[in-house]
This record gives C-alpha cells, structure tokens and sequence, in this order.
C-alpha cells in the first residue's frame, strides 16, 4: 500500500491582492502585481516548495453591490483588479517545470467548446500540468459585465454546470491518444477512426461537431472544484478531483471529507480518485513570539468595509441595506442566491436560523485572515496541525492562503515545508511530469 502524502496547493489571485484584500497593504507586499515578474516570483516560490500546483481563483466583476456602486471597493483597493489568469499562467509556465497551475473558468457564462479548448491548449502549453477551477458564477455584477440581465438560479447554475461538463469531457476523449500518425511517407495525418464527432444533447447545451485538441500528456486538465453548498456537494463529489474546502476545526473536517467520500462512492466513483484539501492561512516566523508580532500586524490591516462589500458581492445581497444587530428575515435568506456555503457556515456557527449583520462579520470571516484557520507559531507548531489534520483523516492536503504576497508563499516555502519533509508526510520532490502523475490520481475522466 503507497504512503500517503500531503498535497499542497497555493492559492492565487491575478488582482491587487491575495484573497485577503488587505494583503495589498502590508509593507512586505509586491506592488507590481500587473507585471510578468510578479506572477513569476510566486511561481518559483511555490515550485522552491514543491506545492503540487497553484490556482487562480476569479470573479468576472469587481464587488460593486454594497450601496449599489464600487467607490467603497475601489477606494479601500478591496479585489478590484482582475486579471485574465490564462495568459498569466502560460508566462508562469515558462519559468517551471514541475509545478501544476490551474485557472478559474465559469460554467455559468462561458461554453463547453470554449472552456475545453482552452483548457486543453494551457495543458499542451505546459506539458500536462494544467488544471481546471469549475465555478458557477454566483452575483449580479458578474451578469452584467457578460451581458446577461441577472444570474442563475443557485441549483440552476449546478444543472448548468452538469450538462456543461458532460460535454466538456465528452470533447476531452474525442482523440485517441495513438490517433495522430504524422507519416509523411503516406501522406496520412491522423486515423479518423480513432477520432470521435461529439453530440451533445442537453437541458442546457446542444453541441454537434469534431473536438480540434487532441489530448494532452495527461489526458486532459484536473479538475477542482470547491462546492460547499448541499446542491455543490454533490456535483464536486461527482466531477472534483481535488476538492478545496473551507472548514474551521478538524472534527469538522473529519466529518465533511467522510461525507465527500461517501457521496462519490454512491455515485460510482472510488473515493480515492479525489482529494480533500481543507484552507489554511499561515504565518511563520523564526519564533512562536516573531510569528505573532507578524499576525497581529497582518490583522491590523483589515477595515469594516473589507467584510461588507465582499459579503456583499458573495452572497449577492446588499449588506448596506441591514443594520448590525437586525436579524435577516426568512424572505431575505431566501432571496440570497450567491455562495450558499458561506450562509450554512453563518447558521451552523451562529446557531441562530435568522443571523444578524453582526452574525454575519462573526462567523464568515469574509474580508479577515479569519475566514480561514489561521496557523501561526514556528515551522514546528505549523507542521504540528497540518501533520495532525492529515494523519487523523481531516484532509488530504491543503490550499495556502497568502496573507501577504509573494512573500507568504516563500516562508513557506523556506521553512515549513523542510519540517513537514523530515516527518516524511511531504514529498522530497515531484514524482512525475504530469500535475496527474505528481497528484497520484489514477487515470481521467471518461463518459460512456
């Protein structure tokens, strides 16, 4: 039986700041985040630290539905620039070779030839080590800037999202691996047998034609996913293979990896061909007491209008409408058809089925280096908890927040990772060419 390892993953933004949209500023973070040098900086940190890949996360418009207008957002620099992760990633692709890296592509507003395409070509273009982040797109800003006059239905967007990638994948395994022969001699450049015409049929998508990208050394991009609501469960248990979750405490990251488990294998799947990967912010510093200095700095960075206008833009609502102590009525809960992972945690935490405003800022973090677990202490104390999260069957690896970028991912990189090695719950170096092989997932999706 094969030693299971930690997967790490890093987790990127192609904007003005990490997910913490205070990270900006902190005096050790890079300003020159619209350049080439700045992308290529994270690369090298993240691959000096053997993460397993790095993803971009995206939203296709910047958080203007507090008070119904961006001043707040533009002015406090809260995730206002965003850039196209693509081409950031095949500059990013140049300057490694082992690293995975993975963009966020919307199911709700792009098409299955498009995504599949360029999908396909960004593997090609980095030998096999590209992945997909599947997202729905979750807010009204995000409808208008693609020219659709609101967005879709919660549940709706994940029926969109099944046919979406059941035409994705079908695309994928058009080509035979063998079934380019390029014999200049015959004159013969592919078998046409060995190539399949797609038809797809759906609810939501009607495609007909000839897949143009044969697959690429891995068989085709990884697919992430991040699914958290009930609706989400099921579909990242269906199609994730790395799956990124956001849990507070280990006992309830025991129970949602046993669930994500169970769930795949009712729908057929070996449970073995996806992995949990819980977040995880991290502070080091060469002491317990330099790591705190360090955090209290980094939490003293945030404003209130960081919380409201991201809460805001997640769950499609205008917080600028609620005052803090006043509970959410039920039409207003249900009337919130944004991230519906992020209402459940606000409940579970609360134990209020109406929360407040202030329920709200308490228990999402949003807009805080408390969104997520924050691990702070030496390499020691950080090695101690993410050790003990994998051995207890809480994850089977993780996705780093940055609370400052790119230096976050470098002191990682320098001092965690080397700890987690000598424990020998980290791999000493990548095992393979691929970001599949490198994962030690087996095969790639097919569709009968």
């Amino acid at each position: 039986m094969k030693k299971r390892q930690i997967i790490m993953v890093g987790f990127m933004q192609a904007q003005n700041c990490s997910n913490y949209p205070a990270s900006w500023r902190h005096v050790e973070s890079s300003t020159d985040f619209m350049t080439p040098h700045y992308y290529r900086r994270i690369a090298r940190a993240l691959e000096d630290g053997k993460f397993h890949f790095g993803f971009f996360d995206d939203r296709l418009a910047l958080p203007d539905i507090f008070a119904s207008d961006h001043s707040v957002a533009l002015k406090h620099g809260i995730r206002v620039v965003k850039m196209d992760p693509i081409p950031i990633l095949a500059t990013m692709a140049m300057h490694t070779k082992h690293l995975g890296l993975a963009a966020t592509l919307s199911t709700t507003y792009y098409g299955p030839y498009h995504i599949a395409r360029t999908m396909m070509t960004l593997d090609h273009m980095c030998g096999g080590r590209a992945g997909w982040n599947v997202v729905t797109s979750l807010n009204d800003s995000e409808a208008f800037n693609m020219g659709a006059k609101e967005t879709i239905q919660h549940d709706k967007r994940y029926d969109r999202a099944d046919d979406m990638m059941r035409s994705v994948v079908d695309m994928w395994n058009a080509w035979q691996p063998d079934a380019i022969v390029c014999d200049k001699q015959t004159g013969l450049f592919a078998d046409p047998t060995k190539v399949t015409r797609t038809e797809h049929n759906g609810e939501w998508f009607q495609t007909s034609g000839t897949f143009t990208v044969p697959p690429s050394p891995q068989g085709h991009p990884v697919i992430i996913q991040a699914g958290q609501s009930g609706r989400g469960k099921t579909f990242a248990a269906e199609w994730g293979e790395v799956i990124f979750t956001i849990q507070n405490d280990l006992d309830q990251a025991k129970k949602v990896r046993r669930e994500m488990r169970r769930e795949a294998e009712q729908l057929g799947r070996d449970p073995d061909t996806l992995a949990i990967a819980p977040a995880f912010y991290v502070t080091v510093g060469e002491t317990q007491s330099i790591a705190e200095d360090k955090y209290a700095y980094i939490d003293s960075l945030a404003k209130p209008e960081d919380a409201l206008v991201l809460l805001s833009e997640v769950l499609n609502f205008d917080f600028s409408r609620k005052q803090l102590d006043e509970p959410f009525s039920d039409d207003e809960l249900d009337s919130i058809n944004g991230l519906r992972g992020i209402l459940d945690k606000v409940v579970r935490l609360s134990g209020k089925k109406n929360p407040s405003l202030a329920d709200f800022l308490e228990h999402s973090g949003r807009g805080t280096v408390r969104e997520a677990p924050h691990l702070v202490g030496d390499a020691k104390t950080i090695a101690d908890t993410l050790e003990k999260w994998f051995v207890e069957g809480g994850a089977d690896g993780y996705v780093m927040f940055a609370p400052h970028t790119p230096g976050a991912y470098e002191e990682f990189s320098r001092f965690v990772v080397p700890e987690l090695q000598r424990r020998g719950v980290y791999h000493k170096d990548y095992k393979g060419t691929t970001l599949r092989e490198n994962l030690g997932l087996s095969g790639y999706r097919t569709r009968a």
